[in-house]
């Protein structure tokens, strides 16, 4: 329905913020945004590897490894109030160009050139 509505208003694009519940519907979201040929743009790498038009966000593998360093240190007897708030510092492009394709969009070469990674 909220796909239908983006129609009616000829929305240019839609940015899937991070969300638990898109999380888990993601090969839905991408289904949706393919069937109404809505240019889409989701936080995590996983949506365009399901065959979403693009990805802007943090790296999870790298979050993770922060996770496992910290879990560490306070195994080890630090406090968790005594640890650095750490954000993101590394973010990732990742652009499908077959996705791009099947809704009549060009990508122009010079963004694919700035593409951490590019899904033929």
């Amino acid at each position: 329905m909220a796909f239908v509505s983006l129609t009616d208003v000829q929305a240019n694009a839609l940015v899937v913020a991070p969300n638990a519940l898109f999380s888990t519907q993601a090969h839905q979201l991408v289904a949706l945004a393919a069937r109404h040929a809505v240019p889409t743009l989701y936080w995590r790498r996983e949506f365009t590897q399901a065959g979403g038009l693009m990805s802007y966000g943090s790296n999870l593998a790298d979050a993770l490894h922060t996770i496992g360093v910290y879990s560490a240190r306070i195994l080890k007897g630090e406090k968790p109030g005594d640890l650095p708030v750490q954000q993101p510092t590394k973010f990732e492009l990742v652009v499908n160009v077959k996705a791009a394709k099947a809704i009549g969009l060009a990508i122009p070469e010079s963004f694919l050139a700035r593409a951490d990674e590019v899904i033929e």
